[in-house]
């Protein structure tokens, strides 16, 4: 699941397929609280170049890995919007590693 939304349901009440989505909510929701990428909606590989964001907006890296030389690696966790507009203007978010 990508994201909540109310497809599937209808206008007659039915428990089972009101429990089935609220299941899904609750998985997506228990996901994004403990950290996993896979229930973020806004994780991409690389830096944004379509959408429009607004100044803070953070997109994660859905596929961090270390980079740099020997006493400055680090990883890049994701982009955040310094500058609103469509894409926006994004610098990397680092940590360092400490290799």
């Amino acid at each position: 699941m990508s994201r909540v939304s109310p497809t599937g349901l209808t206008t007659e009440y039915n428990r089972g397929s009101v429990e089935d989505k609220f299941r899904e909510v609750c998985s997506q929701l228990n996901g994004f609280s403990e950290g996993r990428i896979a229930n973020r909606n806004n994780a991409l590989t690389s830096i944004p170049t379509t959408g429009t964001f607004k100044q803070g907006d953070f997109v994660a890296n859905s596929t961090p890995s270390e980079a740099g030389t020997a006493g400055g690696k680090y990883i890049v966790t994701g982009w955040i919007c310094t500058v609103s507009g469509t894409p926006g203007t994004f610098k990397e978010a680092r940590v360092l590693t400490g290799g």
